[in-house]
């Protein structure tokens, strides 16, 4: 995923690599909270996350969370201060533009729901598929043609967009979102969008994902293959941005 953005605040900002760890940290200790834990030490956390510990206090430091010597952090409070940073503390409404098999698997998606974010307004153009209802998680919505986008996001108040559409069409779909008030978008289309500087956007391409999966089966692949050539060679494993590296002993 990458965070495509424009805004600018006087307020100091968490930075974008923190602020991405964020939900990370909000889920272990969505867990360790209902496993009545009550304090978790910096290594505990970043050990369950996969970062190191010193990443760990930094991030939080942002939040101006500390923790105690000898004792960690309290888990229940901490959840709290990442909940708050993360504008958990209220409901969000959500509009999906794009009710194919990506768009339907979003809206019924029930990690959304109980997250704080609620899908209130579904768009598409086919036919076949305006008017009827789509299940999400909080219960069947009718889908709305996207002429009536502007209507409808004013109507239901929503907040964020998701665009899940083909890629040919995403930047009008998009100009659409931010002309009708959505300053926060999600883009599935495998495309940068260009948005005003008051909004921002998420991009997920999983093909990219995918590629970079990719260079790194290929780098142990070859890795094992310069192993397989000199049999006999005493070599030691470290790691290089979570890839083993050979090197000699």
């Amino acid at each position: 995923m990458t965070l495509q953005t424009n805004s600018d605040s006087a307020r100091p900002r968490i930075p974008g690599a923190t602020v991405a760890r964020l939900p990370l940290y909000h889920r272990v200790l969505d867990r360790l909270a209902a496993s009545g834990v009550d304090t978790v030490s910096s290594d505990a956390l970043a050990a369950a996350v996969g970062v190191t510990s010193a990443m760990i206090r930094k991030d939080l430091s942002y939040l101006g969370s500390y923790g105690t010597r000898g004792v960690g952090y309290d888990v229940q409070y901490l959840g709290y201060q990442i909940t708050h940073a993360l504008g958990l503390t209220q409901d969000w409404p959500v509009a999906i533009v794009g009710v194919g098999n990506l768009g339907r698997a979003l809206a019924h998606y029930g990690g959304i729901g109980h997250r704080g974010f609620r899908v209130v307004a579904l768009f598409d153009v086919d036919p076949a598929v305006v008017g009827t209802d789509v299940a999400t998680a909080s219960g069947p919505i009718v889908v709305h043609h996207l002429d009536n986008l502007e209507t409808v996001i004013v109507r239901t108040q929503a907040r964020l967009g998701v665009v899940a559409v083909p890629v040919e069409v995403a930047q009008s779909v998009a100009d659409r979102l931010v002309d009708a008030g959505v300053r926060s978008i999600l883009n599935f289309a495998p495309t940068v969008l260009a948005v005003p500087a008051s909004a921002e956007v998420r991009r997920v391409d999983l093909a990219v994902e995918l590629q970079i999966l990719a260079f790194h089966e290929q780098r142990r692949a070859d890795l094992e293959l310069d192993v397989a050539v000199v049999p006999g060679l005493p070599v030691t494993l470290t790691h290089d941005d979570d890839v083993q590296r050979v090197v000699s002993a």
